[in-house]
């Protein structure tokens, strides 16, 4: 008998009897996009990384049966079979953009689970920033690509061109030029499930998440980068102010990647934040 994980390509390092952290990944991301900042916590801790559903090798939900699949819920839904599976019964939760969205979705409702939640430049506001860059993303770059070269070519080329308003667009070509796969026929296609994700991208952001915020029991860290426009800094403050047991970390110079961004930075904070006794809060 299958198990609900199989579902989804997962990676565990680290010792089996050590304290777990699990982090999620962003729109159109990968469990790889966790992988240098997992590094640094894995002598220590017990780490999981995987691809979400519709996200690199991970399963593609059937969309007429399951048309919630890629809202923020089901997405929730997802890391409680896996967590359900692995056993693991108590973890600290990291999510970035996307998976930020996920990851206090599912300690708001299943706060027995969360020892402690890490919300990565991400809000519970109905912002379409973030979902009109993903958007225009998708738009812009013209899958399918005859192929995997051809694809190469184009993100080295011509997505600066297209995205010179981005201060990061090299790195952001690089980082989609990895979402690319070949296909049966030697075209380069999507790797994630582009419906998915649009349908991803749109109720993420369908109405105000405050309540899920106020909700919150366990100690909560909210990292936001100083330039980021997907997290402002009145969403930001707010979000300190609705919930006495979450604190904040601004980095400044940084935009919506923070982690890749500002790794040591980033770093810095999470095992701060990490280290604290729960009695501090």
């Amino acid at each position: 008998m299958s198990r609900f994980v199989d579902q989804f390509f997962t990676q565990i390092t680290g010792p089996e009897d050590a304290p777990k952290l699990v982090f999620l990944h962003g729109v159109m991301g990968y469990a790889a996009n966790w992988r240098r900042v997992a590094r640094q916590f894995e002598d220590r801790y017990q780490v999981l990384v995987y691809d979400s559903r519709g996200h690199g090798r991970s399963s593609h939900a059937d969309l007429i049966s399951n048309p919630d699949a890629y809202t923020p819920e089901g997405l929730a839904e997802d890391l409680k079979g896996i967590l359900d599976d692995l056993g693991w019964k108590k973890v600290t939760l990291i999510g970035h953009s996307m998976g930020g969205r996920v990851v206090y979705t599912f300690a708001a409702k299943y706060p027995a689970y969360v020892e402690k939640l890490v919300i990565v430049d991400i809000g519970p506001d109905r912002s379409l920033s973030s979902a009109s860059t993903a958007l225009r993303v998708m738009e812009s770059v013209p899958v399918p690509f005859a192929s995997k070269r051809d694809a190469k070519e184009w993100f080295d080329t011509e997505f600066p061109k297209a995205f010179s308003d981005m201060p990061n667009a090299p790195a952001l070509a690089a980082w989609l030029y990895a979402n690319i796969m070949e296909a049966e026929d030697g075209r380069a296609v999507w790797r994630f499930d582009e419906a998915g994700i649009r349908g991803a991208v749109a109720s993420g952001r369908e109405r105000e998440r405050w309540q899920e915020i106020r909700q919150l029991q366990m100690p909560t860290l909210v990292i936001r980068g100083g330039r980021s426009k997907d997290l402002t800094r009145d969403v930001y403050e707010r979000m300190l102010q609705e919930n006495p047991r979450i604190e904040g970390v601004e980095i400044p110079g940084v935009g919506h990647w923070v982690h890749s961004e500002a790794f040591e930075a980033f770093t810095a904070a999470l095992e701060a934040f990490l280290a604290k006794d729960a009695s501090q809060y």
